[in-house]
């Protein structure tokens, strides 16, 4: 199995100062008492990873430059990074990573590691074949001994061995619990073609095409709140996969596996709803920050066009154009710009700035072009962070992404076409029902309004959105590699057009923005 993509996920959650410091937390063992450095933030008490290691006698290493920390026990290994919802476990035999996805991120603070302590206690009792027990407020009991821990934790592997073949394509499904959600990998021995998939009546369903299942190995009932049943059936050349599920119910979506004939199907919960948040905090859900991300600038060009014209300097036009529209019509939004002129800005950064501005939307502006000049292809695109589905998609992403090599540290970036992006899908959720709707928006007024035709709303995997913990979009204005488009594009009446459809998408999804809230209340 490749490499768990989970380093590049520290650019989720960017935690305030707002921890304050507690009594340190006593680790009980053996009828001997250690301590360790302690902070509690929204109630939950974080402790230093390393100064647990030392209390619990395990072997660690830290990275004092970045924080990262590495446990090491007789049969595994166990890797913390700050700012990052993941916990990562590697048995040492097999060497096939499991990641403990965490409800909330573990923080830096004086070059040290903190971790969500309670919630932390499944994959600390791994390393320390020890129970664990947190009893609050400040102690930590460490408990008996857990015996053959290779064959106790059997559980940890997300994908199990493939079910013995059969005479059916669908051989059976493994399934794997998260924090938001459930993941469903369906085992398959043939290419599944395409699928349909629709929800209604608490029931989503799914049809694979030209393809069957082996209805025993597929089925399962009363295994969770979040989905209560799973029917199959074979209908003609087809198999339909009927998910019945509760009230947690958020979205859904169906990816292909790289390299394997199998499918991912994630369910995902409201665990992130704002229902789910103390009443208090609910200023922090008003639509008060749009972030605008003007693409590349400074060193890096960009694409450039057929008459020489280059992608950082009309986005930066266009954006500029977008933030001066809202701050005229909505002088209650504050606009925050990833850059305000010609410099270069690293990916990782631009997220960075949008989650400690609070941002409530995130606009990502590019240009397109072919690799071929002149060309006839034209057309706007609004993009969606997940795994690209076409070849088309991947590449334009590939592009995008590029811009890395500009960075003094490129090794931090990941290939998000790695089968692992699935986590990064996961993690983003609880808004891309939001995203949708904000890219639908954009696509229908360019459709409507603008002079360049809209190609539609597509997906791929762009680094710049990874980064952004709220609803993103990012938007390919037209392509440079086409002269018309190209001179529409540096035109100061094109740029305004494009902004002004901009403008119109985020004034009709403020609405509904609002609307969604109100009735999570």
């Amino acid at each position: 199995m490749k490499k768990i993509f989970f380093l590049f996920l520290q650019l989720f959650t960017f935690f305030n100062l707002s921890a304050q410091q507690i009594e340190n937390v006593f680790i009980v063992s053996d009828n001997q008492t250690k301590s360790v450095s302690a902070w509690m933030r929204e109630g939950i008490v974080y402790v230093s990873i390393s100064e647990l290691a030392e209390a619990l006698s395990i072997n660690y290493f830290e990275n004092d430059q970045t924080g990262k920390v590495e446990l090491k026990s007789n049969y595994f290994l166990l890797k913390s990074t700050p700012r990052s919802p993941f916990i990562v476990v590697t048995p040492r035999s097999s060497g096939t990573p499991k990641v403990f996805q965490l409800p909330t991120s573990t923080y830096l603070r004086g070059n040290k590691t903190f971790i969500p302590l309670l919630f932390t206690l499944s994959p600390l009792e791994i390393i320390v074949e020890r129970e664990l027990k947190f009893e609050k407020p400040n102690r930590l009991i460490v408990g008996k001994k857990i015996t053959s821990p290779l064959e106790d934790k059997k559980w940890m592997y997300d994908i199990p061995d493939l079910p013995p073949t059969t005479g059916y394509d669908i051989t059976g499904i493994s399934i794997t619990e998260k924090v938001n959600g459930t993941l469903i990998r369906v085992h398959s021995k043939s290419v599944i073609p395409s699928y349909y998939s629709s929800f209604e009546n608490d029931e989503l369903t799914i049809i694979f095409r030209k393809v069957n299942a082996d209805i025993q190995k597929t089925s399962r009932e009363g295994f969770s709140s979040l989905i209560k049943k799973i029917e199959t059936r074979n209908v003609g050349a087809d198999v339909e996969f009927k998910f019945k599920v509760g009230s947690e119910y958020s979205t859904s979506e169906v990816m292909n596996v790289p390299e394997s004939n199998d499918v991912i199907i994630t369910i995902h919960n409201k665990v992130f709803s704002k229902s789910d948040q103390n009443k208090k905090n609910i200023d922090k859900w008003n639509f008060d920050v749009v972030v605008i991300d003007p693409g590349h600038g400074g060193k890096d060009p960009g694409a450039v066009g057929v008459s020489n014209e280059r992608e950082k300097d009309i986005t930066l036009a266009i954006a500029l154009k977008v933030g001066e529209l809202l701050k005229k019509e909505m002088p209650d939004v504050k606009v925050v710009y990833t850059r305000k002129d010609d410099t270069f800005v690293d990916l990782y950064k631009r997220g960075k700035i949008a989650n400690e501005n609070n941002g409530k939307l995130f606009i990502s502006i590019h240009c397109n072009s072919t690799k071929k000049k002149p060309t006839d292809v034209s057309g706007a695109e609004v993009y969606l962070l997940r795994p690209g589905r076409t070849q088309e998609a991947i590449e334009i992403a590939e592009t995008e992404n590029s811009v890395i090599k500009y960075e003094e540290n490129p090794e931090k970036y990941e290939k998000l076409t790695d089968e692992n992006f699935i986590l990064v899908s996961m993690a983003h959720s609880a808004y891309m029902k939001y995203s949708e709707k904000f890219a639908e928006l954009l696509h229908k007024d360019f459709d409507l309004n603008l002079k360049i035709k809209s190609r539609g709303v597509k997906q791929a995997g762009f680094y710049v959105l990874v980064g952004a913990s709220m609803p993103s979009v990012l938007i390919e204005t037209g392509f440079l590699s086409n002269k018309e488009e190209a001179k529409f594009l540096k035109s100061t009446a094109g740029q305004e057009q494009i902004a002004r459809s901009i403008y119109s998408s985020i004034k009709s999804y403020r609405k509904y923005y609002e609307e969604a809230m109100d009735a999570e209340l």
